[in-house]
């Protein structure tokens, strides 16, 4: 079966008018409640952070406020009284959507609308309405209608209060009356979507398989993904490398499928260059698992080139949550060359520094293609190098043996008394997986 046999079970979906969720100046308040455990300068990040994704969204943000409360209220997240001073700032300005900068529940949603008459949406659905907007290709409008079935299966409920508000069902019919076809249409919807998400779960599985067909096909060609935080400059990069005329764009996931081309290096042998969907910082674990097709790149990739927005002073923290979401795929083991972009934008010295606590890393300009031929010798140098090293394994990590055996050549195995000695040539790439049993020869 073909990619475009299973977009066919699905026309209803691809066929659909992909519109904004939201239209143009509408106008909302970003809310957060700040924990103890929250650092300052992490909090306000994180707030700008959700600005950036509201700008991207089209909505206008008027006003930014935050409580500090050890945990967020049950039923209505923030504080009784701080809701309603927010309310009533939001109304005196005729704003009537509030963004939290946290995952609501769904009861937690419900009454916030239900008691105060204004609409709340949350950070996923803040992203989700970025990823809508961005799907462009038969893929990726499928994963990210998946994404959408699931965050709203376990909303329906405050769904069918906003109809019953419109509709005034409850007041025309009679309570009891109202309630019961409520009930039972309410089931039914949920039996629809549990059967929409199950048809397009399969149908992103199917797409999983005849990707890895292809990936398997290129034999033996060396696979190279970019991987980053979301606006790290990877379309950019990957453009600059492979001449792809990739889009270009100054907004969060402005790149939501996975694109590949050929990559030429200096030895003559040719690569695979793929750029995937960026990162974000508390990206819900359903968002990820629905762009499983696209992140598959990522999982079989020879090599993950990490590029940050070195001119970003929260770099480190993206650097950590980029890693936190590759453990979370099955990438976390794959090599990496770290590549510190928009070098072009730091001071000299600065950049100096940085690079020396980065070891091992590579400072370039996408924009301007500063440094690019050093960012590909290190490419070819982590793919290509190789070096004898001896180990000494304890006999419980005899999966590390079968691994050496399967990336390496091995010259020398014995099986003594205080372990397994082994002798391999392996390429430097694999380094990190033996760090731990280095021994001198």
């Amino acid at each position: 079966m073909t990619q475009d046999n299973i977009f066919e079970d699905h026309d209803e979906i691809l066929d659909e008018e992909w519109q904004d969720l939201y239209p143009d100046e509408i106008t909302a308040f970003i809310g957060m409640v700040i924990r103890p455990t929250h650092h300052h300068e992490e909090a306000r990040a994180s707030l700008e952070e959700m600005e950036r994704l509201a700008d991207t969204a089209d909505i206008k943000v008027l006003d930014i406020v935050s409580q500090n409360r050890k945990n967020p209220d049950n039923s209505l997240y923030f504080g009784k009284g701080f809701l309603e001073e927010l309310v009533l700032k939001m109304k005196e300005v005729g704003c009537e959507l509030l963004i939290i900068n946290d995952e609501l529940s769904p009861s937690q949603a419900r009454n916030i609308e239900k008691e105060h008459e204004i609409e709340v949406i949350d950070r996923t659905e803040v992203i989700l309405t970025i990823f809508h907007r961005h799907a462009k290709t038969k893929e990726a409008k499928l994963q990210v209608k998946l994404a959408e079935l699931k965050y709203q299966l376990p909303r329906l409920k405050r769904l069918w209060t906003h109809l019953d508000q419109e509709r005034g069902t409850a007041r025309s019919m009679g309570g009891s009356a109202s309630r019961g076809m409520g009930e039972k249409q309410l089931e039914i919807d949920r039996r629809l979507i549990r059967t929409q998400i199950s048809k397009i779960d399969k149908a992103i599985d199917r797409i999983s398989a005849i990707k890895e067909t292809q990936r398997k096909s290129r034999d033996s060609t060396k696979t190279v993904c970019i991987v980053g935080y979301t606006n790290a400059g990877k379309s950019t990069l990957f453009n600059k490398l492979t001449d792809a005329g990739v889009l270009v764009q100054d907004q969060l996931f402005a790149t939501l499928d996975s694109t590949s081309r050929q990559l030429k290096l200096s030895a003559g042998e040719p690569v695979i260059l793929s750029d995937t969907v960026g990162f974000i910082a508390d990206l819900p674990h359903h968002l990820v698992a629905s762009f499983r097709a696209t992140l598959m790149e990522a999982v079989d990739a020879d090599l993950l080139i990490h590029l940050v927005d070195i001119s970003d002073e929260r770099h480190e923290f993206y650097i950590e949550q980029v890693n936190k979401v590759l453990q979370s795929i099955g990438a976390g083991e794959i090599p990496q060359l770290l590549v510190l972009n928009k070098a072009d934008l730091l001071d000299p010295m600065r950049l100096k520094l940085i690079s020396k606590y980065y070891k091992g890393s590579v400072a370039i300009s996408a924009r301007t293609g500063e440094n690019l031929d050093e960012l590909l010798v290190m490419i070819e140098e982590k793919l290509y190098s190789k070096r004898v090293y001896h180990l000494k394994l304890p006999y419980e990590q005899t999966s590390v043996v079968s691994r050496m055996h399967d990336l390496g050549k091995i010259s020398k195995e014995e099986y003594l008394e205080d372990g397994i000695y082994l002798e391999v040539t392996l390429p430097q790439m694999y380094s990190h997986l033996i760090k731990d049993y280095m021994i001198e020869a």
